[in-house]
């Protein structure tokens, strides 16, 4: 009896997950012709990550009715400007021009900022929602991601009536930072690394002088098992910034060098716990783990090779590790297609093969529009 409890329990839960994670698969009995790549070389695991991904953008399918701006904004980070959702009347919008334009959404949420009276503009201020699976859950989240979708700083925003660009969003982070009482700043980092130099200072709504050198020394503190999924996202947004650093001519001294050393040791774990299917550790960087829950093995794969990917050297990232990583990855995605899977688990993955596909193939993977939209 107890059983058939639990069942009813579980199943009666599953109509539920789209508006909680992302939509099921649409199913039309068609499948993109790809072989599953179970010993990947470098010509085996591009289709295969062509699959993956398209399977994703095709075949979860968005929807301003079902899902929220936590769901939604997951997925412009895998996609970008490419992501598309449906509109109550069924018509498909790309979703960056769409919210540029003034389009609302469940959890899209802001509200105008202070004035700067050295420009004569106020700022744009994202409510934050802590912990919210539908509204901005984590500080500066929405331009974190949106940083890297491509907008120029004088980029509009409309809200409401009022319209805003980048450039007062992100003037208004800076004001907020101290307002940040978790001192969570990893996508701080991705916004202003994307839009400054790493030597950037400026005074904040407290008085005091804060630099982007700052960030780096209060995120490398941070333990990473108490922190989002693994210490990923701190790890993410540590690497970003560094390597901008870097790109730029930066010395790795200071809070750059502390920055690599928690780096460079959460590499060593990935690759020493790697599961020998290839998946990464269930337990992220605090000990070896495999779990034979596909969903969790995909969030946790995803989560951790997104940050390996963006911190391997050119000759780190040609290691089988990574590339085994990435096979077993496009393996859970096709293993998974049919079952509801939550936001970020699923777009962290996804924008883990975008990045890999980048830096192996050299070009930015778009979508196959011929691709059939089923499993």
């Amino acid at each position: 009896m107890l059983r058939q409890i639990i069942t009813w329990f579980f199943v009666a839960l599953l109509p539920l997950a789209g508006a909680v994670g992302c939509a099921p698969v649409v199913q039309s009995g068609r499948e993109i012709d790809i072989p599953i790549v179970t010993a990947p070389d470098d010509e085996s695991v591009r289709p295969a990550i062509e699959r993956a991904l398209n399977l994703t953008f095709h075949g979860r399918k968005l929807t301003l009715r079902d899902n929220a701006a936590w769901q939604i904004m997951h997925g412009a980070l895998a996609f970008k400007q490419n992501l598309t959702v449906e509109r109550e009347n069924g018509e498909a919008v790309r979703v960056i021009e769409y919210l540029l334009q003034g389009g609302r959404m469940k959890g899209w949420e802001f509200e105008a900022g202070d004035m700067f009276p050295s420009v004569g503009r106020r700022g744009l201020r994202a409510i934050l929602e802590e912990g919210s699976k539908i509204g901005q859950g984590h500080p500066d989240q929405w331009l974190g991601y949106l940083s890297d979708c491509g907008l120029l700083p004088g980029t509009t925003i409309r809200y409401g009536t009022e319209q805003f660009t980048v450039e007062d969003y992100l003037r208004q982070i800076e004001w907020d930072v101290p307002r940040n009482l978790t001192q969570e700043y990893s996508w701080t980092l991705m916004a202003l690394t994307a839009y400054h130099p790493t030597s950037y200072e400026w005074t904040a709504s407290d008085g005091h002088k804060w630099s982007i050198g700052r960030l780096m020394d209060i995120e490398a503190e941070h333990e990473l098992e108490s922190s989002a999924c693994g210490g990923t996202h701190r790890l993410v947004g540590l690497t970003l910034a560094l390597n901008r650093h870097l790109a730029k001519g930066g010395v790795l001294e200071g809070p750059w060098k502390a920055a690599d050393d928690k780096i460079q040791e959460s590499l060593r774990r990935a690759r020493e716990w790697q599961n020998p299917d290839g998946s990464l550790s269930a337990n992220y960087f605090s000990r070896p783990g495999h779990s034979p829950d596909l969903a969790q093995a995909l969030g946790t794969t995803g989560h951790t090779l997104e940050f390996a990917v963006l911190a391997t050297t050119s000759s780190e990232f040609k290691q089988p590790w990574i590339r085994n990583a990435a096979s077993r990855l496009c393996e859970l995605f096709v293993k998974t297609r049919e079952i509801p899977i939550e936001c970020g688990a699923l777009y962290h993955a996804a924008n883990s093969l975008v990045i890999y596909y980048k830096r192996a193939y050299n070009q930015d993977w778009t979508p196959d529009l011929k691709a059939p939209q089923s499993k």
